[in-house]
């Protein structure tokens, strides 16, 4: 087999580096094409509370978004639907949850449970896809506890009133059986004076 001219190889080598350069141009427009922000990545919350993971996407079409729940007891689906269509919220979040067009997602009533990792993937077409994470704290309120502290504090004032009330009786006791005492002790010296006066 003759070898090709050297013409020909240049060029093909050339066509081959031309087409790499544009399939990678392409690569990068088409992960340029969509962008996905997590203004708040990290949310600290309380028991009770509504909470909102806050994201913003930007893209061509129509994306799909999918909110997912990671935690200690496994991944869970939270939530999927497309902007501007019924959203398809998983059972154990009815009536948990509410979806933004732009991608947010309301979670209401949030318990210790809710603790974890919230993933979102927002999907334009096969193949091109963004992701971005969320962590939720979730802590308790103790107000056994505050309730606790404040009847100890309360019965420990009261007891503490009973105390002074008590001493301070005590004292006024103390006071008029020493006047009492020392009454009857200038009696008992004066009779023995008189007597004595007698005597002589």
């Amino acid at each position: 087999m003759r070898p090709l001219p050297r013409r020909r190889r240049k060029h093909r080598g050339t066509s081959l580096g031309l087409l790499a350069l544009c399939l990678a141009a392409a690569r990068c427009l088409q992960s340029r094409s969509m962008s996905l922000s997590i203004p708040q990545s990290t949310i600290n919350a309380t028991v009770g509370e509504d909470i909102l993971l806050s994201v913003d996407y930007s893209c061509h079409g129509v994306p799909t978004i999918e909110w997912k729940y990671t935690s200690n007891w496994g991944v869970q689906k939270i939530v999927e639907w497309k902007p501007g269509t019924q959203a398809n919220v998983s059972q154990s979040h009815k009536d948990r949850v509410c979806t933004f067009d732009n991608g947010s997602i309301q979670l209401f009533s949030v318990g210790v449970r809710d603790s974890g990792y919230y993933v979102i993937t927002v999907t334009e077409h096969p193949g091109s896809s963004q992701f971005g994470t969320i962590v939720l704290h979730v802590s308790e309120i103790l107000y056994e506890d505050l309730h606790f502290v404040a009847v100890f504090l309360a019965f420990l004032a009261a007891v503490a009133a009973v105390l002074i009330s008590l001493m301070w009786v005590c004292n006024k006791c103390a006071y008029k059986f020493q006047r009492k005492r020392r009454h009857k002790l200038k009696e008992s010296t004066t009779e023995e004076i008189e007597l004595q006066d007698v005597e002589c």
